[in-house]
């Protein structure tokens, strides 16, 4: 299942979508756009989208249309694009009803040390994307990966997506990646590390002009994908629009990348 995910000839795997699913004709409009990007560049591409924000900052923040409705859009792009789909899950209650939908199942990074929430992913037989937590370092995230992999999981993915540097940032430590392969391979999440969290307003701040400095860095370090949060509009997001790429970039950014990656 991953092996094939992860097809060699495919330079690297890119996961990208909004924050969070808004709406039908919106998650289609960007799901098909980044999906002929990658079909152009002959790029592996999985559909990313959160169909609950369980993590907000404000108790009025946007957390979704809810459950089953975003669940069924994304398994309807899944089944009309045959793309594999993936989004998040903050409890075990969530994997039962996530799992019929998706293909992967991805790990908040806040939740990552969770025993009973990695052991239960582990047992939907999806594959199982970490995220490392912003506390963490690459050792520790050997010991997540080995919760799912003792739970009978072989599909294993980690992603590095920066650690706290003081109270309002984050700072991405290259050297995480060549160091969490040892276990799995490894994701670079670009937009979340440009993160600035724990803002007064109570709105998470972010760096989105830094996006292509940090993603040719992860691809020169050796990771295995990228993972870009993305909209049509990110200043009318309902969530992380202020980290996102603008959707009208993201062909000119991952024809860079593939260059890069071919050059190394």
């Amino acid at each position: 299942m991953l092996i094939e995910l992860l097809q060699k000839e495919s330079p690297f795997l890119l996961i990208a979508g909004p924050c969070a699913i808004e709406g039908e004709e919106i998650s289609f409009k960007i799901a098909e756009k980044c999906h002929e990007i990658a079909k152009k560049h002959n790029i592996q591409y999985v559909f990313k989208g959160s169909f609950k924000k369980a993590n907000r900052s404000k108790i009025d923040s946007f957390t979704g249309i809810g459950d089953l409705k975003a669940l069924k859009i994304l398994s309807k792009i899944r089944n009309e694009l045959k793309i594999p789909v993936t989004t998040d899950v903050h409890e075990v209650s969530h994997i039962e009803m996530a799992k019929e939908h998706v293909d992967i199942i991805q790990i908040p990074a806040f939740l990552a040390r969770q025993t009973d929430l990695l052991v239960a992913a582990a047992k939907s037989g999806k594959i199982i994307n970490i995220k490392k937590g912003q506390f963490m370092d690459s050792k520790s995230m050997g010991f997540a990966a080995n919760k799912v992999l003792k739970s009978g999981n072989n599909n294993v993915l980690i992603t590095e997506r920066g650690n706290m540097f003081g109270y309002q940032d984050l700072v991405v430590d290259f050297r995480n990646i060549p160091k969490m392969k040892v276990y799995a391979p490894v994701i670079l999440d670009i937009t979340h590390s440009l993160q600035k969290p724990n803002q007064d307003s109570g709105l998470t701040g972010g760096e989105p002009e830094l996006i292509e400095t940090i993603a040719k860095a992860g691809i020169v370090a050796g990771a295995d994908g990228i993972f870009i949060e993305t909209h049509l509009d990110p200043k009318s997001a309902k969530s992380d629009g202020k980290n996102m790429l603008p959707i009208e970039d993201m062909d000119e950014l991952i024809s860079k990348l593939v260059k890069i990656k071919s050059s190394i």
